[in-house]
């Protein structure tokens, strides 16, 4: 049987720490979790069965194993620290028998994006990200249906363009708006990704070093590598959909509170094809999994043991093949999930209702 592993890490420390280790979630705080993490080894979590393909029958095993640290911590550690961790978790990926090891969250995009981690290991490595991006764009391009959006008519924002994510996820959204903001905090790294997509001749494209295109957006995708919310209720127009597809999240909480004519989707929940058992509770309903393990799987289900997605660059080809890939071996965009619940089309009806009056009460101010 073909295998994978896939590193996690505590996101939120007192919730995830709790996940594992009831007590020590109960009763340390963010700032002890922070601190005894630098001393805590790499962590076997659980072993994951039951995948299988829909194409072929095939069926892979898998194993979550866990880096301690916590994303503040990651940042205030030295480089060296940091990788020499998530190095020693994959060496724990090896011994268990992986043949191919994805990175989660922020140990996919510390440093130099996985490329180091892969000098260090004797399997191949892959961020999944490319995957990320995909089901990032899928659930953009559904979302905006639900909610009545025409694509060709609209304008989308990507925060968090100059990055891996966000650079190729505003060029292939592109392919089908009217136009397209692009954020972030670098002036030449902005406008090296604007001349890329203005050269496809499809969207008016434009940036910004700030938050207030979001104003003008029908349709945002945010993928920065912040520690804190970025995005506020005041940001959003309403009627607007945002995918937040950064961990830890870049949309406020209060935005869920006090705006309920905005839709926020988390970004790339997968439905895993076959009666897949995680034997361990990271969020999601069963057999749903984040698109960049998502990809992972995907690789051990096609036997490609190779380092698909690392570094700070990825192609729309790369997209588009692991997109066809896990598409043929029956991973689904999974539904809508907004703040770790569930979304519904209750729900969604009443966002979209919410926003027209609201245009309506704008427009009679006018």
């Amino acid at each position: 049987m073909d295998t994978f592993a896939f590193i996690i890490h505590p996101i939120d420390p007192k919730r995830d720490v709790s996940r594992k280790f009831p007590l020590l979630g109960k009763y340390l705080s963010v700032k002890q979790i922070n601190f005894f993490s630098t001393f805590f080894p790499p962590l076997y979590i659980s072993e994951i069965t039951g995948i299988r393909s829909a194409a072929t029958n095939k069926e892979i095993q898998g194993w979550f194993v866990a880096c301690p640290y916590t994303p503040a911590r990651m940042l205030e550690l030295p480089e060296k620290t940091v990788y020499r961790k998530i190095i020693q978790t994959g060496e724990l990926a090896e011994r268990l028998g992986a043949q191919v090891l994805g990175l989660g969250a922020f140990t996919s995009v510390i440093g130099d994006a996985g490329l180091t981690i892969a000098q260090h290991l004797s399997i191949p490595v892959t961020t999944g990200d490319s995957y990320t991006v995909a089901m990032a764009v899928d659930a953009v391009h559904e979302a905006a249906r639900v909610m009545e959006i025409p694509l060709a008519e609209a304008t989308v924002a990507v925060v968090g363009a100059t990055g891996a994510i966000g650079a190729v996820a505003a060029e292939m959204m592109a392919r089908h708006v009217a136009k397209v903001w692009l954020i972030g905090r670098r002036a030449e790294a902005l406008e090296v990704v604007r001349e890329r997509i203005t050269a496809l001749g499809r969207a008016k494209v434009a940036v910004a070093l700030d938050m207030s295109p979001l104003r003008e957006a029908d349709l945002i995708l945010t993928v920065t590598s912040a520690l804190g919310a970025v995005i506020e209720p005041h940001h959003l127009k309403p009627g607007a959909v945002v995918c937040d597809v950064a961990r830890p999240r870049d949309v406020s909480a209060q935005v869920a509170a006090v705006r309920d004519d905005v839709l926020v989707i988390d970004g790339g929940m997968v439905a895993v094809p076959g009666e897949v058992n995680f034997n361990f509770n990271f969020g999601f309903p069963p057999q749903m999994a984040y698109a960049c393990m998502a990809e992972t799987m995907a690789l051990a289900l096609e036997g490609r043991f190779e380092s698909y997605t690392l570094g700070k660059e990825i192609s729309v080809e790369q997209v588009d093949t692991i997109a066809r890939i896990a598409h043929r071996h029956g991973f689904r965009l999974g539904g809508f999930r907004s703040f770790e619940r569930a979304v519904s089309p209750a729900q969604i009806d009443r966002v979209r209702e919410r926003a027209q009056a609201t245009r309506r009460q704008q427009e009679m101010i006018r």
